[in-house]
């Protein structure tokens, strides 16, 4: 989803902050994080708007096809698991897989739990995008992804010097770009807008040291 992150962040070592996370705090985290994330997600399904990165293409495939969400954002995100572990380590990797499945189990429940029978689209679009900025936040901060699109920059960057920062933006302008032929350019527009403020919410909050865990 289009958050575009420091790569910096990712590869180096859980600083002091990090390391203070037990595991029951980031199983919390991976609940809560993903349950805010396939909220937003229920909130543009239902407006028909587009989101970025992995999670745009699988919602633009569930928009043409009709197949369910969950299970083809689940699918997409299986080639990249390799990439995450060999760049990223084995516990993001590990903890990116359980991420990405919650939010697909998530997606497909949350509108069983959820009966929403009509939304604004504006409404959707800025608080579906604040929602799901909020989720990726709360997992960004138990250093945990949403698969795809990061893990690929990161091994670009990597293998080839392309900045992963300008690769995920370019993916990500090729998603919206692609939802003008499936979807209306008023819901493209409003999905541009949300896509502003879910990276506000990750470029605001998601910064290292700005924030410090007290001591008890």
């Amino acid at each position: 989803m289009g958050a575009v992150l420091d790569p910096d962040t990712w590869s180096q070592p859980m600083d002091a902050q990090a390391s203070r996370h037990r595991l029951w705090e980031d199983g919390m985290a991976l609940l809560i994080g993903t349950a805010l994330v396939a909220l937003g997600i229920a909130f543009y399904t239902k407006a028909m708007l587009a989101i970025s990165s992995m999670a745009g293409l699988a919602l633009l495939i569930h928009y043409a096809t009709g197949a369910q969400f969950g299970t083809v954002f689940f699918l997409l995100n299986l080639p990249f698991y390799v990439l995450g572990w060999h760049r990223l380590g084995w516990r993001f990797a590990l903890r990116t897989f359980i991420a990405v499945g919650l939010v697909s189990l998530f997606s497909r429940f949350t509108p069983v739990w959820l009966r929403i029978e009509a939304i604004d689209a504006t409404y959707a679009a800025l608080v579906g995008g604040a929602l799901m900025g909020a989720g990726m936040l709360v997992l960004f901060r138990h250093r945990t992804g949403l698969g795809g699109v990061n893990i690929l920059a990161l091994w670009f960057q990597e293998a080839f010097g392309i900045r992963a920062g300008w690769f995920q933006l370019c993916v990500d302008v090729a998603i919206l770009l692609a939802s003008l032929f499936i979807l209306p350019l008023a819901q493209v527009l409003l999905s541009i807008a949300g896509a502003l403020v879910l990276n506000a919410i990750i470029a605001i909050n998601h910064q290292p040291g700005r924030y410090a865990l007290v001591s008890p």
